[in-house]
């Protein structure tokens, strides 16, 4: 069978992998120059396998307004002429309960736990490297209402069986050594052993060229255009560079899934929510981070990616405006600074900011569509790093009418229809 993949971000290019190895003819497609240029270029870091969560949660629309007078605040929307991004908006909101939050973080879960044992087997079987580390993420919590509130996600971490630690603050210094020198910024802390850190585009250029050696075609520099239909089923896919057929099409384009998708009348609700980073040569080990720390007041991961500190965070709600804003640089400054003033470098921070590819639920779109011959692999927001292996393997299956190993079918764009 030949499978043309759109997209080669990380969840394009494992889903690549999975298809080569189950011996499939792959075929990538991408606009870019290479693999992992776009949202997998610069993200957070982490591989969040316990700490997968929906953005939409009970008392998010409270915090929303006051974020909105906060200097430092975790989200802005920056409100357009655009109906797509009202509608996301509703959608999010209609989420902001307890029983849409129990559910779509129980999805979440499962997904990124599959995700966890899928890329312990890929780094296995590829010996691949990409300045990952085994140490796990620790979410700190400034306040003691924040740490008070911790037990809403248990439920969801002990149904799927994922270790957790809640630590006091003279256990958050235990897991972090360099927390000592600041321990009076907070009281505690969540920390997910089974976690991981790693960088994304590093991860998925080498995995690009493990790809290629297993016979995976890569037509890099091609603008994909539309897709086309014969007899009520996908004919191929128009390109700057021609027409281009498979026997089935994976889709993984991320924030640019429903404009594709749109003329075949399939609602997509992905919307890109901006995040940025900045990434700066640690100057003392010793004054660093080990893995990830989230800090929980400013939704910010602060990542240790070999020699450099990621930081990463903020949703910026502004379409696909990519522009780089001073005041969200600022704030992931204000961050790694506060908890780690000696370990890096601010001076040399790169700056950068990404389109995550967001649903309303925070759940990915993965599985079927109602054409036969086109499959979804998107909408994974602030998590395709953390589940591309997983959603990979899983849309593999999919694609080539294999039993996957999970539960899948509240997965597919169909949960929307309902």
């Amino acid at each position: 069978m030949k499978v043309l993949i759109l997209g080669a971000g990380v969840v394009g290019v494992t889903s690549a992998y999975y298809l080569a190895r189950a011996g499939h003819e792959v075929e990538v497609v991408d606009r870019q120059t290479g693999a992992g240029l776009e949202t997998s270029f610069a993200n957070a870091g982490q591989v969040s396998f316990g700490y997968s969560s929906p953005w939409a949660a009970p008392g998010i629309p409270f915090k929303a307004l006051k974020w909105m007078f906060q200097q430092h605040a975790p989200l802005v929307v920056r409100p357009k002429l655009d109906p797509l991004q009202w509608s996301w908006m509703l959608q999010m909101l209609k989420n902001c309960t307890a029983s849409a939050y129990e559910t779509n973080k129980s999805r979440m879960v499962r997904v990124a736990d599959y995700s966890r044992s899928a890329l312990a087997d890929l780094r296995a079987e590829t010996s691949i490297e990409y300045d990952h580390r085994e140490r796990g993420t620790l979410q700190i919590f400034r306040t003691q209402k924040q740490l008070d509130h911790v037990g809403d996600d248990l439920k969801v971490l002990k149904q799927y069986g994922v270790p957790y630690e809640v630590l006091d603050a003279a256990g958050c210094v235990a897991a972090e050594p360099a927390l000592a020198r600041v321990k009076e910024k907070f009281v505690g802390g969540l920390r997910l052993p089974q976690d991981e850190t790693g960088d994304a585009h590093i991860f998925t250029q080498r995995l690009a060229a493990i790809c290629e050696g297993m016979g995976v075609t890569f037509r890099y520099g091609t603008k994909i255009e539309r897709l086309a239909l014969d007899q009520g089923d996908i004919l191929g896919v128009v390109t700057d560079q021609g027409l281009l057929t498979a026997d089935r099409y994976l889709l993984a384009l991320g924030s640019y899934s429903p404009q594709l998708l749109a003329p075949l009348r399939l609602n997509v609700p992905v919307y890109p929510v901006k995040g940025y980073s900045i990434t700066m040569p640690v100057v003392d080990a010793e004054a660093a981070p080990v893995s990830t720390v989230m800090d929980e007041t400013y939704k910010i991961a602060i990542t240790r990616l070999g020699d450099r500190i990621r930081v990463g965070g903020t949703a910026e709600i502004a379409g696909f405006d990519l522009r780089l804003h001073d005041e969200r640089r600022d704030t992931l400054l204000h961050s790694v600074m506060d908890l780690y003033p000696q370990g890096g470098d601010p001076a040399r921070a790169l700056f950068w900011c990404g389109l995550r590819p967001m649903t309303p639920d925070g759940t990915p779109i993965i599985g079927p569509t109602r054409y036969s011959k086109l499959f979804l692999n998107t909408g994974h927001g602030t998590l395709g790093w953390t589940m591309s292996c997983g959603s990979g393997k899983l849309a593999a299956d999919l694609v080539t009418g294999q039993r996957p190993n999970i539960q899948y079918e509240d997965l597919a764009l169909s949960r929307y229809a309902a």
